[in-house]
């Protein structure tokens, strides 16, 4: 089975930048899509980007854009999500996801989830 492990989760100030990765287990990384979500407390799991399993597509949700960049790196079975200008309203628990059919942009795409990684930006 498919095992995804985030790291690079932390607490940063406003207006920091963080860089999250996602290692995935396998041999089968570049057949994936992924994606990220993050859910605060109190709110619901929310998502934040995507790309597709050949790199050459990505979204965003219209919270992020111009300040996440999500990007993937296959010889490393790796995806990462590039945060900056983090605001304190980007403060939740961001997972990983894989989708081994459409990019994930939604959570009944997700074939597989990560544990989370806390991000916690002060004011």
């Amino acid at each position: 089975q498919v095992q995804l492990v985030e790291s690079g989760g932390g607490l940063v100030q406003a207006g920091g930048s963080l860089r999250l990765s996602c290692a995935v287990s396998g041999r089968t990384f570049s057949t994936y899509a992924m994606g990220w979500f993050r859910q605060a407390p109190g709110k619901n799991r929310e998502f934040v980007a995507a790309i597709s399993w050949g790199g050459a597509s990505t979204y965003y949700a219209d919270s992020v854009k111009g300040r996440f960049t999500i990007s993937r790196d296959n010889a490393k079975n790796t995806v990462y999500l590039q945060m900056n200008s983090l605001k304190p309203e980007d403060t939740a628990v961001y997972c990983c996801a894989a989708a081994s059919g459409r990019t994930p942009t939604g959570d009944r795409y997700v074939d597989y989830w990560g544990q989370g990684t806390q991000v916690t930006v002060s004011s």
